[in-house]
This record gives structure tokens, sequence and C-alpha cells, in this order.
């Protein structure tokens, strides 16, 4: 039977989506106006980012699910600090020094801005204090009422020292006290006092008299003794009182105007009242020490200036030129950055800690405000996670020392919980969230929105005009070179290839931005001032010439036939087929050589890629599909008996994915025909039980990896590539694939069945049966058909007997 013409194939203009630089109404990127259009591009995800914004708690935080590479963080970010900014600035918070427990730092919270104010005021005030109290003490108004003092107590002392003579004198006897305090009493004899060395000269009888009469008159006066005794007290407990009185009359005077400046404030006034009564009771710390005694002191005495650490203000959280809400984004979540931590400082070797050393988290930094958490990260550090979900369960954030159950726990302090009000914003992927959500209930109770990113958008008028707004905002905030309108259409069009959908754009818009960045960078370099189309696409080029260097050494073995795939001629059970190879972040495709073989046997069709282990479980389905069909087809009236194998020629390396199946059936009927198969053509595409011949991915690399290996050979004009129709919306191909197609020098087949697929590869229409069962003579199925009948009567003979 004579061959039939192939079908037509696609136009250029089916090949790729092109906008026409006329329609967009800007000069250069410079004059698209400033737009926030992402509402209109994620409209899942704003939903839910708006939703937490209105609800309150801390149960509704948000997960952000989307791949990477789609500005996840920058769309969080544009989308809250708009709202951020129109609300109020949260509060501030220090911790302060407790004077009943000090190992319990207070927590206060302050309007934003009173917190430095505070914090400023108290230590300008405390410094004038330590300053003012020791001066008050050398005034003359100090003085004069502490010689008032000190003359009335000597007075009564004098006194009782008087009386305690006239006693002693009356029973004459002397008394002496010396500086110790010992007192010595000596009998009087003749006028004169009597010497311990003379007084063993005195007889017995006089002795036993002096002793007994000194022992009743000490008895005496040891009662005037502790009169004195305890006036010394009394005196330095008026001492102690005269000073407490000025240091509450310092502290009146300078420290009243910060009490009553932040009276307003909870908890100030009984801090106030507590630090007041500190200064008085320890007015002592106040006054000069003597510094001859300082050679003397321990050296594990705490020093003055430890004391006065307990009147500073640890300025926790500072808010005071925040604007609006904060937005804090955490890079780094460790336990310490992300919940807060108590350090500790070194002194002669020992480790010590106080509450001016409790420093603020972000968690805390952005309390009042959003925190964005990449769940990448967090999940890197599990302390910080659970100490994440403990605050959000609370309401509270605890500062705590992290420490090893093994480990022993040092001394700490345990400072008062920060009260929460904010907004988690998680970011990740989808594998992430499903992680969580089946593995962690806790995950579910507070992360109740799911705001999910989609990756395209239709590409439709209203959405290429959100689009070009993007890349005017991205091309302002980026510095870059003003783009021209027609580069602005390249970057549509390239959008539409990233997501390879002639009817959709990417929202990989950092993959974009990346572009844009790098073609400024070009027209740069070629003193321009704008970025042109050509710039753009020296850019685009450019980006794949820098990764496409497997690709290039793959060409080379098609170009020196070490990797056998024929662009020409014909050959029985053998088909051109197409794969994507992926290194690194660049995917480009390859031909490859498939191969069938049929004749006498039961062993079926076997898969050589399943059998080497090499063949991926999608790959085996494909090769179940092509069983199948066959059975349909040809099995209605005798079993199928034949051997035969199907192998990709060449491969080493697992083979996945069913995009192949078309092809493989394509040389399995060309082998059971006998019918040639046009090796000008490459196939790609699964095909289904009914012989209908699917969408496929990575079509425009498929396409273009033939191409190229043909364009090294020479085009001959007869080459092409046959693709399922359903993959023609996918089209995105580059300007030199587009330009050989419209030059008659390459083609492109769209196919809906298997039976249209192989009318072109081998120009011999597949025939439909008959009543009877039987396809037209000189069909490929007859011949099919007869082939599987002939090998039936080969592998069964017939009984010897008839």
């Amino acid at each position: 039977m004579k061959k039939t013409s192939a079908l037509k194939g696609l136009p250029g203009s089916k090949l790729r989506a092109t906008l026409d630089p006329t329609r967009i109404p800007y000069e250069t990127s410079e004059d698209i106006p400033n737009k926030n259009v992402y509402p209109k591009l994620q409209p899942r995800a704003i939903q839910a980012l708006s939703l937490a914004l209105e609800i309150s708690g801390n149960e509704h935080n948000l997960y952000v699910s989307g791949e990477p590479n789609m500005g996840r963080t920058y769309f969080v970010k544009s989308f809250l600090k708009p709202t951020a900014e129109k609300r109020n600035p949260p509060c501030d918070w220090v911790y302060l020094y407790n004077f009943e427990d000090s190992d319990r730092p207070i927590a206060v919270s302050l309007p934003a801005g009173m917190g430095r104010k505070l914090k400023v005021a108290q230590h300008k005030a405390m410094t004038h204090i330590r300053q003012e109290i020791p001066a008050r003490f050398e005034k003359d108004t100090f003085q004069k009422k502490h010689e008032r003092l000190v003359k009335k107590f000597n007075a009564k002392r004098e006194k009782l020292f008087s009386e305690m003579d006239a006693t002693a004198e009356k029973e004459n006897f002397s008394l002496s006290l010396d500086e110790e305090g010992v007192l010595t009493l000596s009998p009087i004899v003749d006028g004169e006092v009597i010497s311990d060395k003379d007084f063993e000269t005195i007889k017995s009888a006089d002795r036993k008299k002096f002793k007994a009469k000194g022992e009743e008159l000490l008895a005496e006066v040891s009662t005037l003794l502790r009169q004195i005794n305890q006036n010394e007290i009394d005196m330095r407990d008026a001492e102690k009182e005269l000073h407490r009185e000025t240091a509450k009359a310092v502290m009146s005077e300078c420290f009243s105007p910060v009490s009553k400046k932040f009276e307003t404030v909870e908890r100030l006034s009984e801090y106030f009242e507590a630090l007041v009564n500190e200064v008085v009771e320890n007015v002592d710390q106040f006054t000069p020490k003597d510094s001859s005694l300082a050679g003397l002191l321990p050296d594990g005495l705490p020093s003055g200036e430890d004391f006065f650490t307990r009147f500073e203000v640890n300025l926790f959280v500072d808010n005071g030129k925040t604007k609006g809400a904060p937005v804090v984004v955490e890079d780094h979540p460790t336990a310490f950055n992300l919940l807060g931590s108590i350090e500790r400082e070194a002194e002669m070797g020992a480790l010590y800690t106080d509450f001016t050393l409790i420093k603020a988290g972000s968690l805390h930094k952005a309390n009042g405000g959003f925190l964005l958490l990449n769940m990448e990260d967090l999940l890197s550090n599990h302390v910080s996670w659970e100490g994440l979900l403990r605050a959000l369960r609370a309401g509270q954030s605890r500062i705590e020392d992290p420490v090893d159950q093994e480990q022993v726990r040092a001394r700490t302090i345990q400072p008062d919980p920060i009260d929460l009000d904010i907004k988690i914003v998680l970011i990740g992927s989808d594998e992430h969230y499903e992680v969580l959500l089946y593995n962690d209930d806790r995950f579910a109770k507070y992360f109740k929105l799911k705001a999910h990113l989609q990756h395209a958008t239709a590409r439709n008028a209203a959405n290429i005009k959100n689009y070009i707004s993007i890349i005017g905002q991205t091309a302002r905030e980026s510095n870059i070179l003003p783009l021209t309108r027609e580069a602005i259409a390249g970057l549509v069009d390239f959008a539409s290839r990233l997501v390879e959908d002639q009817k959709r754009l990417s929202l990989y818009i950092p993959l974009v931005r990346e572009r844009m960045i790098e073609a400024s960078a070009f027209a740069r370099m070629a003193g321009k001032e704008t970025v042109d189309l050509a710039a753009l696409n020296e850019a685009v080029a450019a980006k794949d010439y820098r990764v496409n260097l497997y690709e290039e050494e793959f060409m080379t073995d098609y170009d020196r036939q070490v990797i056998k795939v024929a662009t020409e001629g014909q050959a029985v059970g053998r088909a051109n087929g197409l794969s994507v190879t992926l290194f690194g972040d660049y995917e480009f495709g390859l031909p490859h050589q498939i191969s069938c073989t049929a004749g006498v046997g039961h062993g079926g069709i076997l898969d050589l890629e399943r059998e080497a282990q090499m063949g991926g479980p999608i790959h085996t389905k494909g090769m179940m599909i092509i069983k199948s069909y066959l059975v349909r087809l040809f099995a209605q009236d005798k079993p199928i008996v034949m051997t035969g194998s199907l192998c990709f020629e060449q491969s080493y390396a697992g083979i996945e994915g069913d995009s192949a199946s078309g092809a493989e059936l394509a040389s399995l009927l060309s082998a059971l025909s006998g019918a040639p198969i046009n090796l000008s053509y490459a196939f790609t595409g699964a095909v289904s039980q009914s012989g209908a011949v699917m969408a496929v991915g990575g079509v425009n690399r498929k396409i273009e990896g033939f191409f190229e290996v043909c364009r090294r050979r020479k085009l001959t004009g007869k080459q092409g590539v046959i693709l399922p129709a359903d993959n023609v919306v996918n089209l995105m191909l580059k300007d030199e694939v587009v330009q050989a197609v419209e030059d008659g020098m390459f083609h492109i087949f769209p196919v809906k069945t298997i039976e249209e697929a192989m009318f072109i590869l081998t120009g011999l229409r597949c025939g439909t049966p008959s009543r009877t069962g039987k396809y037209p003579a000189g069909t490929l199925y007859r011949m099919v058909d007869d082939r599987l009948a002939e090998l039936v009567k080969l592998a069964v003979p017939g009984d010897p007997q008839k």
C-alpha cells in the first residue's frame, strides 16, 4: 500500500504566547504607578491573612504555604506592612529589681517610648542621689543636728559616769573605764589609790574586806554601766535615724519627680515605694568608704557598684521609635534569639547574673505585632519550636535557662513572664505543613489558618495589567535601569515560559526579578540607558549558558554518534522518545532511541528497564497499559502469544514516568507489523488503555532538546516532534524553534490518539475493524493482527494426528 503523507503541523503562532508591546500603555517601567495587586493574584492567601488580622487570640496564627522562589516572605511583609503602620505601637517592657525577692525580677509594661524615659529619669535621679546624700551629710544643717545629738547623749553619758564615780568614791574606791569598755575598781587608802602591785602587800584580812566591798560595788555600778551601753546604742540608733531622715529628705526632693511622672503606670507605685525604702534602709551604702580598710575586706564581698545595680532599669523591649505595630523577621530562630535569654558575666572565675542581663528575643520584640519565621529554620531548632508552642499555649513568654537534664543546674533567676499579643506567621512548604499537621496535634490548634500561595495565575488582560504593576514595583525596589515596553512584554512572556503555559503567568516573582537584574547589568555593560528586549534575551540566554554544561556534553556525544539517535531514515521496531533531565536547577530535554523486538514464544512483552530494576513504578504502569491496549485490540478472537522486549537504548540511569509509553507502543506496533517508523520524528506522550495520547510534562525542553540535536546535524525540513494535543497550550518555545517552524524546517504535530501518531510515523492508516472484527487490508493494524495470528500458529503447532 502506498504511504500517505503526514498531517500538517502547528503554525509558529501556536508555539508560544506573545504580548504585543504596543498594548503596554507605559514607555518605561518608571512610568508604571505603584499599586498593590497581590490581593488579585493570591486570593486564597490574602483571605487567610485578612482573617488573621481580624481574629484576636493566640490560636488563629498563620502558616503560609508555598514553594521556594515564590517570594513568600516578601509577599507577607508587603501585605502586613501597610496594616501594621496604621496600628498603634505596642507597649515597652522593662525588668526591675524585686526588693522583696531578688531572684524574681519584676516585669512592667509602659506606653511606647516611656520605657526609655523611665530608664533615663531613674538613672539620672539615682546618680544625683548618690552624690547628694554624702554631700548632705557634710552640710552645716546636718552637722549641727548631729552635734546636738552627740552632745545630748554625751551629756547623759557623762552624768552616768559621774554617778558611777560618786558611788565608787563613797565606798572609798576609784573607778576607771578604758577605751575597750573594761571597768576597773581600785581601793583608796589614806587618800591614795592602791595599785594592783601594792594591793598584794595589804594584810590578808583587809584584802578580803576590799574584795567583798568591790564586788558589792561592781554589782551596783553594773546597772549604771548597762545604762551607759544602752545610751551608746541609742546614740547609734539616733544617728542612723538622722541618716534615714536625711536620705528621706533627699529622696523626696530628687526622686519624687520620677515617682509622680510615672505614678499612673501599674506596679510602678509599689516599686518606687520599695526603692525609696531600700535607699533609706541602706543609706550607709551611699557614704564614702574608708580606703584604708579596702585591703582588709575579703575579695568575695560585694562591692558598692554591685549594690547600686539594683536601682537600674533593664529596658527589655523598646518601642519608642517603632512606627505602628512591629513586623519582625527572625532569620536565625535559636532558643536565645527567639525566646530571649538570661546572660551571665564572669568575675574572678565565677559566673553570675542579675535582672539587667535578661535579654529579649524576637518573640518579645514582635509582641503586639507580627513575627515571621521560616519553618525549615524553626524545625532545625527543636527547643525553639517547643518554646514557641508553650508560649502560645500559656499566652505568656517565660524566659528560662535551657538546661540539659543531665547538666547540673546553676543558680539562676526567674523573671516575671511577658504577656503576649502577637500573630505568628510560619513560612514553609506543603511538605512541612503535612508533617506538622499529622505529627503534632498542637500545630493544628495554634495555626488554624493556612495561606496557600498559588504558583501561577490566568493570563488574561486584567492579570497582565497586574503583572506589569509588579514588574514596575520590582524594578524600582531593585534599583535597576528602566525597562522598555518591549522588555516588559518579554518579561510577561518569560513568566508564561516559567510556568510552561500559554494561558497562565508564573508567580515565581523572584525568578523574574533575577532576570530583570541581570538584564540591567548587561544593558549597563553595553552602555545602554534602558533595558531593552535584546538585553533581556541576553540575560535569559546567559543564565542557561552558565548552567548547561552537562547538556552541552550530552550534545557533544550526540554529535560524535556516541549516543546513537537517528534523526533521518526509517527503521522497524525503533522510535525516538524524549525525556527530561534535571541537573541542579537546570532542566533540559534529550532524545532516546527506543527499540522493540518481537518473536515466537510465550514470554509476553518484557520491560527490560524493569527487569534490570532501573524502571520506576509509573514507568512499569505505562508498560502494563500497553499490554492492555494490545489485548483490547487484538485478543478478542485469539490469544496473544509472543515474546518481545522493549528497551531504552544507552540508558544507564533509572527511568521513571509514563511520557515515553506512546513511543514504546509505536516501536512495538512497528516491530509486530513490520512497518518502518520515520526516525525524523520524535514522539512524547503517555497512552491510555483506549489509545488516547495524554499530556506529559516538560514538553518545551523535550522539543528544544530534539531540535538542538537536529540543528547540529543540519535541519532537513522533514524533522519534528509529535506531542499530545492537550500539551499545545503548554508550548512556550524558544525563538529559534519558532523561527524554524515558520521557515518550514521543523514541524510539531499534536495528536489525540495513538492512531494519529502512527499515521505520522509510518504513513499508514491504522484502520477500523469491520463487523467481523477484521481490519481493512493494507492498514497498520491489519498487519499487526496478521502477525499476531501467525505467532499463535507458530507457538501452538497443529495436532500431528489430524
